[in-house]
């Protein structure tokens, strides 16, 4: 007589079986909602008559493509296709999060959202950056901010000029409205 043969895969079955796939259920509920939400959102848009394409079809394309993911996962989860563990992870489970820098991080992106319409889009961004960068343990935190500035500029003229997305300039680049 022979024993059976562990695999694997026949490993991975048994203890899926075993388990209840919770996590990857309302991960993959939570994706279709957001796809639905997106989609119906996207009809809110005002779409000028002129427009052929218009600024809908984007979130229409993502939200569909949340919603595909969204049942692709669904679909495999019920077949039994979960998640295995990542192995190789450097994660030291007996530290705990560190809620300063989580709380620091928070209080930036409410800071960001706060001073968008104040200082406009590129400098709110540039301390978003900054700030962020500093949270997580950047050496030359100054660095990182000069970066942002550059980001949220380039943002600024790519999107808010060049394509006229709605971003505000702020009181000090005010003046970049006539030139572009």
């Amino acid at each position: 007589m022979s024993s059976p043969v562990s695999t694997p895969e026949a490993g991975r079955r048994q203890t899926s079986s075993l388990r209840a796939p919770i996590g990857e259920l309302i991960f993959a509920v939570l994706t279709i909602a957001l796809g639905v939400f997106a989609l119906v959102g996207s009809f809110g848009i005002r779409v000028p008559e002129s427009n052929r394409v218009g600024p809908t079809v984007f979130p229409v394309l993502v939200a569909v493509i949340l919603m595909v993911a969204g049942v692709a996962v669904l679909i495999g989860v019920i077949r039994g296709h979960l998640g295995s563990p990542e192995e190789s992870e450097d994660v030291d489970l007996s530290h705990r999060p560190d809620w300063l820098t989580i709380a620091k991080l928070v209080g930036l992106l409410l800071a960001h959202l706060l001073l968008i319409e104040l200082i406009g889009w590129a400098f709110a961004a540039a301390l978003l950056f900054g700030g962020a960068a500093w949270s997580l343990g950047a050496k030359r935190w100054w660095v990182a901010l000069l970066v942002g500035l550059g980001l949220g500029l380039t943002v600024q003229i790519v999107f808010g000029e060049l394509l006229g997305l709605s971003l505000p300039l702020g009181p000090a680049l005010a003046w970049l409205g006539p030139l572009i």
